[in-house]
C-alpha cells in the first residue's frame, strides 16, 4: 500500500518533504499533491473518496491556518487520516492545531505536532506495519537505531561530565 500526502498549499513542502523522507527512508511508495479545502474543495473531496480505490492506505493532510483539509478529507474516507498542523498565521498555528485535532465524533483525524512531518511518516507506516511485518520489523529496527543514538551520546556525555 502506498500514502498520500495532501498539501492545503505548496507553502507546506517543508513539511511534507520530512514526511516523504521518512516513508522513503522505510521503502513506502508514496504520492504528493496540493489540494485546499478552501480553494479546491471538489478536488480534496474527490481524493479522498477514490484514494482506498488508487491504493493509498493512509493519508497525510498537512495545512496551516483555517487547516480543514484533514477533516474534509477525514470526511470522504474511511482510510486512516493523519493531520499535520502548520505553524503561521496570526496565531502561530494554534488555529490550525484547533481545526486539525478538534474533529466531531464519527471523523476521526489521527494529529500530530505543529510541522510534524516526520511523525506522520512515522505513523502511517506504523499503521501500514499492522498488515506487514516486513515493515514492522524495519521500524523495530529503527527504534532499535534512536536507542543506540542516545546510548552513544550519553556515553559521551559521561566523559565530558
Amino acid at each position: 500500500m502506498k500514502v498520500a500526502i495532501l498539501m492545503g498549499s505548496d507553502s507546506d513542502l517543508p513539511v511534507a518533504q520530512k514526511a516523504a523522507a521518512v516513508l522513503k527512508e522505510l521503502g513506502i511508495p508514496y504520492e504528493a499533491h496540493v489540494a485546499s479545502a478552501h480553494r479546491t474543495p471538489q478536488k480534496a473531496a474527490q481524493f479522498a473518496e477514490g484514494a482506498k480505490a488508487a491504493g493509498f492506505g493512509v493519508i497525510i493532510a498537512i495545512a496551516g491556518m483555517a487547516a480543514h483539509l484533514a477533516g474534509v478529507v477525514a470526511g470522504h474516507t474511511t482510510l486512516p487520516v493523519i493531520g499535520v498542523p502548520c505553524k503561521g498565521g496570526a496565531l502561530d498555528g494554534l488555529d490550525a492545531l484547533l481545526a486539525t485535532v478538534q474533529m466531531p465524533a464519527g471523523v476521526p483525524v489521527a494529529t500530530v505536532a505543529l510541522g510534524g512531518g516526520a511523525n506522520a511518516g512515522l505513523l502511517a507506516a506504523q499503521m501500514l506495519a499492522l498488515a506487514d511485518d516486513s515493515l514492522a520489523e524495519k521500524l523495530a529496527a529503527r527504534k532499535r537505531r534512536l536507542a543506540a543514538e542516545v546510548e552513544k551520546k550519553d556515553r559521551a556525555l559521561q566523559s565530558e561530565i
